[in-house]
């Protein structure tokens, strides 16, 4: 009933002034009632006060019928209408690829409950913020393999994300083949804007392919590359080694980014680094790299009116012959 309200626009709002007539019309029926009606002036009401009836009292309510009747015939005259709205949305969405480092060292507990973790919740979070833009996931270690193809259905994407664990891939840094992986994912994509975001906490020390040559690469496809480097300062707790169950060891050691190489692949293909030490600077990270790369959409809003002045000319028809029959027939005077 509310959002009805809301949407309800008047085609000629002017016949609301009509409305100042009231007084006027109620004066005037005070004026005959006084003239068509015989009175009788007596000393005292006392005997005859409390004697009344229910044609009486209904009697009474002739008046705010035809006063209802008035009113609901003004708003029909003022054609209320009920909006009803068509939005039609056209969006130019952007190619993102997720390119997510694996590496055992992801493990490390410097962030809560470690790197892997917080780092799939906040790119989990990024993918809800950009509905109109089809996404891919691609996942590298020691080699890089195609976790999620460039979709809309951002439910799959969340599902991939949340799916990726260390172990699935030979361990190792292979930041190079990640990256050339993912330019695989967009580089024949016709959008205008395609860009890389490439999450890692190492150094490059696997794969056949050098991080220079992907970055050339991605370049040459017009691919902007924004690169993350994950991990406090210092020293952290992570897996430094395997027991004969597969269970990782962890002690305290040294935290190592090669953040000149992120840095150069940034610069190349017209990117930005980020370093990364705690959550809240990686998700305010993925806050301004959702800020830089947004979305075009153009809204083009449809209007369709449903006339509703139909009804308030039937309630007054309804007030007016409901008042005329109960004048007339059970309230009927007799002078």
């Amino acid at each position: 009933m509310m959002n009805a309200l809301q949407n309800m626009t008047f085609a000629h709002p002017w016949a609301f002034l009509l409305l100042l007539l009231i007084p006027a019309v109620v004066w005037w029926f005070k004026r005959q009632r006084h003239q068509r009606h015989p009175h009788l002036r007596m000393p005292t009401l006392a005997a005859v006060e409390h004697i009344t009836s229910w044609r009486a009292r209904l009697r009474a309510l002739l008046p705010w019928l035809r006063g209802l009747a008035l009113v609901a015939m003004v708003v029909a005259l003022a054609r209320p209408q009920l909006t009803l709205q068509e939005e039609s949305i056209t969006a130019e969405g952007i190619d993102i690829v997720l390119a997510i480092d694996l590496s055992s060292s992801m493990l490390a507990q410097d962030f809560k409950p470690n790197r892997l973790e917080a780092s799939k919740q906040v790119a989990i979070d990024f993918v809800e913020k950009r509905p109109h833009d089809r996404i891919s996931i691609v996942a590298f270690a020691g080699e890089a393999f195609t976790q999620c193809p460039l979709t809309t259905d951002h439910e799959i994407v969340r599902t991939f994300i949340g799916a990726l664990a260390c172990g699935a891939l030979e361990d190792g840094t292979a930041i190079g083949q990640g990256l050339a992986t993912a330019v695989n994912r967009v580089k024949e994509s016709e959008t205008a804007s395609k860009i890389i975001i490439l999450l890692t906490d190492g150094v490059n020390n696997a794969g056949y392919l050098p991080p220079d040559m992907a970055a050339d690469i991605a370049k040459e496809f017009g691919i902007r590359v924004y690169t993350i480097g994950v991990g406090s300062e210092g020293e952290a707790i992570t897996p430094v080694s395997k027991d004969r169950f597969g269970r990782y060891r962890y002690d305290i050691a040294r935290v190592e980014i090669d953040e000149a190489l992120l840095q150069q692949i940034a610069t190349k293909t017209d990117g930005r680094y980020f370093r990364a030490t705690n959550l809240e600077e990686l998700q305010g990270i993925y806050d301004l790299i959702d800020q830089l790369e947004k979305t075009e959409i153009e809204t083009t809003v449809i209007k369709r009116y449903q006339e509703k002045f139909r009804w308030f000319a039937m309630f007054a028809a309804f007030c007016l012959l409901l008042e005329m029959i109960l004048r007339y027939t059970v309230l009927r005077a007799i002078p």
